[in-house]
């Protein structure tokens, strides 16, 4: 039997590369793409294993369609494109910054799920990834909720609309990954402590954790239209 495809779109850093190496170990052929042609080259020269990698900008339509003709038939998709705008407090948030949020992350997940859907298997699945900002109450996270909510409502819809394909979505917590490289490393270390003293499991995530629950919603095929929130009870916190 041949392997399962799997094409992860931001597989160059964070969770899109966890989930990358942890398919491999499982033994999926992975397609890892993201924006920089370099980064990929040391993520393939790093992994080895049944791993191809692709270039292109997922905000381009037509390098995207081109990418998707080009990679050829998928089995699994996984959207772990992020975006930082749309964070801060309401009062001052700039409408620009919360549109900038919906142009980088909602509308390029939605725009390579449809490129992909021509070369999908009919069994195959799409896997979203969200944050749990959808889910939670936080204070200064309006805009990110905003954004990542209609992540989660896209993956409903669409688990319906494009059955017998499996729709769903992870909505990660704090991640400690390359997302917080813009906050001075003393401040991210005390955002972190703090994090982990409200979060249930005392601890803020590793990119592996999610690609645990990645990993999951691939292979369990009665599983679609469901957001699995991993973010270790931080949605539970008052």
């Amino acid at each position: 039997m041949s392997l399962q495809h799997v094409v992860v779109v931001g597989g160059s850093s964070g969770i899109g590369l966890a989930t990358v190496k942890l398919l491999l170990e499982q033994g999926f052929a992975v397609t890892a793409t993201g924006r920089n042609e370099e980064k990929l080259a040391q993520v393939k020269a790093s992994l080895g294993g049944d791993l191809r990698t692709m270039a292109f900008d997922a905000m381009d339509a037509g390098a995207t369609a081109a990418a998707f003709a080009g990679i050829g038939s998928i089995d699994h998709l996984v959207l772990a494109l992020g975006s930082g705008h749309g964070a801060g407090p309401f009062a001052t948030l700039a409408m620009s910054d919360l549109l900038a949020g919906f142009q980088t992350k909602v509308i390029p997940q939605a725009a390579v799920a449809q490129a992909a859907l021509p070369f999908l298997a009919s069994e195959g699945s799409i896997t979203f990834v969200s944050a749990v900002s959808a889910q939670a109450a936080l204070p200064g996270t309006a805009g990110l909720a905003a954004v990542n909510a209609a992540i989660e409502a896209i993956v409903r819809v669409l688990a319906v609309e494009l059955k017998p394909r499996r729709c769903n979505g992870v909505s990660p917590g704090v991640v400690d990954t390359p997302w917080w490289d813009a906050v001075p490393q003393q401040q991210r270390a005390a955002l972190f402590e703090d994090f982990a003293g409200r979060t249930p499991v005392g601890r803020v995530g590793q990119p592996q954790d999610v690609a645990k629950a990645i990993s999951f919603l691939i292979g369990n095929s009665f599983m679609s239209g469901h957001i699995v929130t991993c973010d270790g009870g931080l949605s539970l916190a008052g």
